[in-house]
């Protein structure tokens, strides 16, 4: 097989109509999936979430494979991670979003060596001339440098404190932090600094630090949101192939709970027919583990994202793709996803309805959410600034 690239514009994915019914999208992604020069051979993608590796929306040329005749029968080994460090000049990222509960965040890593299917996000690694599918979860992007730099942040004469979010793109306590522990030493510096963090991970690695969360939850510093999909180990592996086991993540809010660590048990994504039937028994089980708390997001499908899920859906759950799509686009005012803030996490209408009032009644009979920890902010101190002078003695 050869690869060659033709003209983006030409992408039947890309230049595909905004809105198409559930029907018409699922027997493209069927078309898509038969083509062996668009899906990833199974063997190679072993252990990943994405079934392709489409070319980045950004690109100006897509690449694709055909029959030169020179087949040969070889067997690829399945795709390695690799890691690319990088150097940036700053830490902190600011927003204004009005429908999320904080204004900066930390995002130690690019790209997450998880590999859920259904991880909103994928687009972002087109930014860097890459795919949103199994480039994603094998390319991946570290900032050794993050504590330092956090630390001169902290020190800037006109910050002003408020809560930090890790772990709202990108998992912090993926796999490659076991190397890296980039994450270990931003929890050093806020420790130190008396900073407020709140933390999002689907990952038990997160009890490694449970020492310095501890000692920050103590003092009304910290909190953790762990976000558990499904209760299913099986379609856990499907959706979610090298985060921790549902029931490991159980036993991570346990763990927490029992050293004074609050916990947010998230159900997100809700995904339409695949995992919607579980909200229940996921808030029951975690709120028995300890969880105080509880969140759920509808599934976000911004940009390409929403051919990668068609694509993992055609090929794992092929009789569903048409409903699932359905049921989104009916909770999405007919279309695959609405990015509208106050409604992006939720959705509209009936369906939508349906899902929220279920988890309210469970959560209100559970006795989750009867109140908010608000982090403090007024005994933050700046990290002290070396002089270098004991050096002299």
């Amino acid at each position: 097989m050869t690869v060659r690239a033709k003209d983006s514009a030409r992408d039947p994915v890309r230049s595909r109509p905004a809105t198409r019914s559930p029907i018409e999208a699922a027997e493209a992604a069927r078309r898509r999936m038969d083509d062996p020069a668009y899906r990833v051979e199974a063997d190679q993608r072993r252990g990943r979430g994405a079934v392709s590796n489409p070319t980045g929306r950004y690109e100006p040329a897509q690449r694709e494979t055909f029959d030169d005749g020179w087949d040969l029968e070889v067997d690829l080994p399945p795709l390695p991670t690799e890691v690319i460090i990088e150097k940036p000049r700053t830490v902190i990222t600011r927003n204004d979003s009005p429908d999320i509960g904080y204004d900066r965040s930390i995002n130690p890593y690019r790209g997450c060596e998880h590999g859920c299917s259904y991880c909103f996000a994928r687009p972002t690694h087109a930014y860097q001339g890459l795919s949103s599918g199994l480039d994603f979860e094998t390319k991946i992007f570290a900032k050794p440098s993050a504590p330092e730099l956090l630390e001169k942040e902290l020190r800037a004469a006109n910050y002003q404190p408020g809560t930090i979010a890790i772990g709202s793109n990108t998992d912090p306590y993926q796999p490659v932090e076991r190397r890296f522990r980039i994450m270990r030493g931003i929890l050093e510096v806020l420790n130190q600094a008396n900073h407020p963090v709140g933390i999002v991970t689907k990952s038990a690695l997160v009890t490694r630090d449970i020492d310095i969360l501890a000692q920050m939850a103590d003092k009304q510093l910290a909190k953790v949101a762990i976000s558990i999909t499904t209760l299913d180990p099986k379609l856990a592996r499907k959706m979610e192939p090298r985060a921790a086991s549902p029931a490991k993540r159980l036993e991570t809010v346990r763990k927490l709970t029992e050293n004074g660590i609050p916990v947010t048990v998230l159900v997100a994504p809700i995904i339409p027919a695949i995992n919607d039937h579980e909200i229940e028994a996921i808030l029951k089980a975690s709120a028995e583990a300890g969880a105080t708390e509880a969140g759920y997001v509808l599934l976000r499908l911004p940009h390409d994202l929403k051919e990668l899920v068609r694509d993992w859906l055609a090929e794992h759950y092929p009789d569903k793709l048409n409903h699932v799509f359905s049921l989104l686009q009916e909770a999405r005012g007919g279309k695959d996803y609405d990015a509208q803030w106050g409604v992006r996490q939720t959705g509209i209408g009936p369906y939508a309805w349906m899902l929220g009032r279920r988890f309210e009644t469970t959560a209100e009979r559970l006795g989750l959410n009867k109140r908010s920890l608000k982090l403090r902010t007024d005994l933050f101190r700046p990290p002290a600034k070396e002089t270098g002078q004991l050096s002299l003695f």
